[in-house]
């Protein structure tokens, strides 16, 4: 856009904006799309309105925005980002100096409620981890390394793009502890079990078997590899988990995150340190981490439940 005057029309201003999302903030490509769709649909419904001049937005239009997607099934959270969206964009219009004061600050998207999120008890995680007489045929080196994998997940409760963007060098036997580059490139070092420890003591034994695979020059640095001898993919791990827990006799699909999940569950279960269970997470807000003491609670009064006697069910 080589003048503002042009940014009062909703497609230029969008344009120039997620231009700026891309240059200047660097934001991934996933975000920037993101971006666009929320504030196509905004788009879209002001000029159903006849409301064609950006800069004519005004507070009560957002509302009615709002309303509008909640009637059409929007949940809380989604409403909440299409809202960041259009904030966004208007701040961006201000240092454009098209208008004075941001008509979406101060409106809020109706609360849905948080689901829980869903994870093994400590009998369950140690049936899905008891993996060693579970042999496949074919090729016994890559359940030595799915063993490390389940370990390291349910020990230090890494999420799943965590684990595999790990490289040999950020495991650290010796202290017994990993490196981590978590969301917004935050770097922790997060305590590995003993467990986990002597999985990965397995692993790494018999991983350059694997690198054998790779025809490169360089080899591979990544600590998990495939067959083929490449740093594992994500969707991988997923299926290679969701293989196990069905082989192990789980009673529900498991996939990497529900480990993160019990992880922080037990942890918090045995501490009630809600503080340490943050940093290991690495969470950046400590609401985010507080559901878990909604998960510690229905242990509690379920406990309740079964044992008081005034809670008892009469039959």
């Amino acid at each position: 856009m080589s003048n503002n005057h042009s940014l009062s029309e909703f497609p230029n201003a969008i344009e120039s904006y997620l231009h700026h999302l891309g240059t200047v903030r660097q934001l991934s490509a996933h975000t920037i799309n993101n971006y666009q769709r929320d504030l196509s649909a905004f788009a879209q419904y002001c000029a159903d309105a006849e409301l064609t001049n950006i800069t004519l937005i005004k507070p009560n239009n957002i509302r009615q925005y709002t309303a509008f997607q909640h009637r059409k099934g929007k949940s809380g959270k989604s409403l909440q980002r299409h809202l960041s969206s259009i904030r966004g964009l208007m701040s961006y219009l201000i240092q454009k100096n098209l208008i004075k004061t941001n008509p979406g600050t101060g409106i809020s998207a109706p609360k849905t409620q948080r689901r829980l999120p869903h994870t093994l008890d400590t009998d369950q995680t140690a049936q899905l981890l008891d993996i060693k007489n579970s042999p496949e045929e074919n090729n016994p080196t890559l359940v030595i390394r799915d063993k490390a994998i389940l370990e390291l997940f349910y020990s230090s409760g890494l999420r799943l793009s965590e684990l595999v963007n790990l490289d040999v060098e950020d495991y650290q036997p010796g202290n017994q502890s990993v490196k981590v580059l978590g969301k917004g490139n935050k770097e922790r070092l997060i305590p590995v079990g003993k467990e986990a420890t002597s999985a990965l003591t397995l692993w790494l034994n018999i991983r350059p078997e694997l690198l054998k695979a790779v025809t490169e020059s360089a080899p591979e640095n990544a600590l998990f590899l495939n067959n083929k001898g490449s740093r594992l993919k994500q969707r991988s791990v997923q299926q290679r988990i969701k293989q196990w827990g069905e082989k192990q006799g789980t009673d529900r699909p498991v996939h990497p995150h529900m480990l993160r999940h019990s992880f922080a569950s037990h942890i918090l279960e045995s501490s009630g340190d809600l503080r340490s269970v943050q940093e290991l997470l690495g969470h950046s807000d400590i609401s985010t981490t507080q559901i878990y003491t909604h998960l510690d609670f229905q242990h509690l009064a379920q406990v309740y439940d079964n044992s008081h006697p005034r809670a008892k069910k009469k039959k």
